[in-house]
Formats: C-alpha cells, sequence, structure tokens
C-alpha cells in the first residue's frame, strides 16, 4: 500500500503543482536587493552581484505574475525582457537600475510583442546571482496573461 500511494503521489504531483497559484510580484520587491562585490576571472575585474534577501530566495522557482513594459530583443520572439519602467527610462538608458528588468523566456514564440508594451507575464521564476552575462531575474516557460 505504501509504495503504491508514493508512486501515486509522484504521479500526480507535477499536475498539481502546474495548478499552484501564482504570486504576484512588484518591482519595488524586486528592487530590494543588496549587492556584494566578486571578482569575475573571465574579465579580470570586480563586478556588483546581487545578494537577495529571503523573501526574494523563497520566491525561486515558483510561479509569479509580473507586470512590465516589454522591450524585444530577439526577432524569433522567444526572449523578451521585462521592464520596470518604459524604455526610455529603463536600465539600457541608463536610468534604472539592474534589478528593475528580467530576462523572459516564453513557452511560445511571440514576435508581434512590441515595445513598451504593458503586460503581465506569468512563469517560472529564476534567480541569478552569479552569471554576469544575464539579469538577476529570469522568468522561464512565460506566457501572457493580461493587457
Amino acid at each position: 500500500m505504501g509504495k503504491l500511494l508514493i508512486w501515486v503521489i509522484m504521479l500526480f504531483a507535477p499536475a498539481v503543482w502546474a495548478y499552484a497559484p501564482p504570486v504576484t510580484i512588484t518591482w519595488k520587491t524586486l528592487e530590494d536587493i543588496d549587492f556584494e562585490e566578486k571578482f569575475v576571472k573571465e574579465l579580470d575585474d570586480y563586478m556588483l552581484f546581487p545578494k537577495f534577501p529571503n523573501a526574494i530566495k523563497q520566491l525561486a522557482g515558483k510561479v509569479v505574475d509580473v507586470k512590465g513594459y516589454v522591450v524585444p530583443i530577439d526577432k524569433r520572439g522567444e526572449i523578451i525582457a521585462l521592464s520596470a519602467n518604459p524604455y526610455d527610462a529603463c536600465f539600457f538608458c541608463g536610468k534604472a537600475g539592474p534589478a528593475s528588468v528580467m530576462t523572459v523566456k516564453l513557452r511560445t514564440k511571440n514576435p508581434s510583442l512590441k515595445l513598451d508594451q504593458f503586460l503581465t507575464f506569468r512563469g517560472k521564476l529564476k534567480l541569478n546571482d552569479s552569471d554576469f552575462k544575464e539579469f538577476y531575474y529570469i522568468m522561464e516557460d512565460a506566457v501572457v496573461v493580461s493587457k
């Protein structure tokens, strides 16, 4: 009986997790981080990396909703950047911090997304505190949930 119960739980657990309600995150929460200096061998220099507080660490791997401004970064529409601010006031223009933008890897290609569309995306949140070539936040398997 015990092995059967474990088998049933393992079989249906992914389906249950898929229907867990998403956590809505604000940019204010995402930008509330500290930084630490680390040496990057590839650059032969020091860079600042995020130190995520426990409140953000607890969101890692969870399905989240985040509202923001679209910044297309590939023509195929597989990946976008999502910004807390419109393009003319965002991280790319030097008017905001690095925690005000995230990579969004779309579940389905969507090359019709336009610059500065304000949308809500839902996906699995990944935290990045070590790869200087990537944003601090990465949303995987993302979909648009509202305009």
